[in-house]
């Protein structure tokens, strides 16, 4: 009895351990995973996950009039369905980035499907027009072996963030809530979030856009690509 018992503690212990790994921020058991630059000076990241979609003119628009450059991370078939949405973010000066082609969680999938997902997109974004190294975000950021493996293997970091104002409830679906969530958490080096392309409860992230700017601006910091912050880190 002592001995089966043991044996469903141990199981126990290791999915727990499993799920955190799967889900952290700043952990993974191969490579590099950066959820936050280590510096001293203002200067952050603003990245969006997903699309492109129909709004992405918009948002470029309230980019382009903030005179800030941003990190957008991309789904494949989205890529695919919309390339000239894509193309317009790598003619406005926007840094891609890849968000697998399908937008499954990487959890238990085969190397051959990770491997499609990622270069399948890598694919379709120098299509696009873009020319820079191309960062990579995993889905929902869910993790475990595989997939940190086949990015430790080819030399790629794993993208994650510190803050995600519109990932909570108390917050995504009022634009003042998700503007004072991102100034409370902000830091020198942050990685921002937001989910921006669609409507429904995503149109609020919209909306927040131009007063986040605008506050952090008057806070004295200076947004980056994520490839740009990168250059930043001390460690």
């Amino acid at each position: 009895m002592k001995k089966i018992f043991g044996i469903l503690l141990l199981i126990a212990v290791l999915g727990l351990a499993a799920y955190n790994i799967m889900n952290s921020r700043t952990f993974q058991v191969f490579g590099d995973i950066i959820s936050r630059v280590s510096t001293e000076e203002k200067v952050v990241a603003l990245t969006f996950d997903d699309g492109p979609t129909a709004k992405t003119d918009e948002i470029l628009k309230v980019l382009d009039e903030a005179g800030v450059k941003a990190t957008f991370f991309l789904v494949g078939s989205s890529i695919k369905n919309n390339l000239a949405e894509a193309k317009s973010i790598v003619n406005a000066g926007h840094e891609l980035g890849n968000h697998t082609y399908s937008h499954s969680m990487m959890i238990f999938e085969s190397p051959s499907f990770i491997k499609q997902e990622i270069e399948k997109t890598d694919n379709l974004i120098r299509q696009a027009g873009y020319r820079g190294d191309i960062l990579f975000r995993p889905p929902y950021c869910k993790k475990l072996l595989v997939l940190p493996c086949y990015l430790a293997e080819n030399n790629r970091k794993t993208i994650t963030w510190n803050i995600e104002p519109d990932s909570y409830a108390e917050t995504a679906f009022d634009a003042e809530k998700i503007i004072e969530n991102v100034e409370e958490n902000i830091k020198p080096g942050s990685i921002i979030l937001l989910h921006v392309m669609y409507d429904d409860e995503e149109r609020e992230s919209l909306e927040s856009l131009k007063g986040l700017i605008t506050s952090l601006k008057e806070q004295g910091y200076t947004f980056k690509t994520v490839s740009e912050l990168l250059e930043y880190d001390t460690k």
